[in-house]
């Protein structure tokens, strides 16, 4: 199953602060908008994204459709159907994606100990 790119999305009380705090680790910014308080960095193919006040808690993100470089894939799984196929094997989703759509679209599942995973495909 090809879940697409990896990141790890973090809720952070200080943009700024966290963005000087991950540059000490090797990140720089890649792409994001702190002027609406998100900002993605990037550490060759380590992503983390920052996010302030958009979310409570931590989350696992993974872009059907998308490179390491949020550049889009030639042939990847649509979030629908790997929507439909964990949902298959059990998966209880929090949000679902819309199944009749095409394009852009997402949906969130969250794991036994409560850590929230969200599929967001861009293209």
């Amino acid at each position: 199953m090809e879940l697409g790119a990896f990141s790890v999305s973090l809720a952070v009380k200080d943009l700024e602060a966290s963005k000087k705090f991950y540059e000490k680790f090797g990140f720089k910014p890649f792409v994001g908008e702190p002027s609406k308080n998100w900002l993605i960095l990037k550490n060759g193919d380590h992503v983390i994204g920052l996010f302030q006040g958009m979310f409570e808690k931590n989350i696992l993100t993974f872009n059907p459709g998308w490179d390491s470089n949020a550049k889009k894939l030639a042939a990847f799984t649509d979030v629908r159907e790997l929507q439909r196929r964990l949902k298959a094997q059990g998966v209880q989703m929090l949000k679902e994606a819309d199944e009749s759509t095409t394009g852009p679209a997402s949906f969130m599942a969250v794991d036994p100990d409560g850590n929230t995973i969200l599929f967001d495909q861009h293209v």
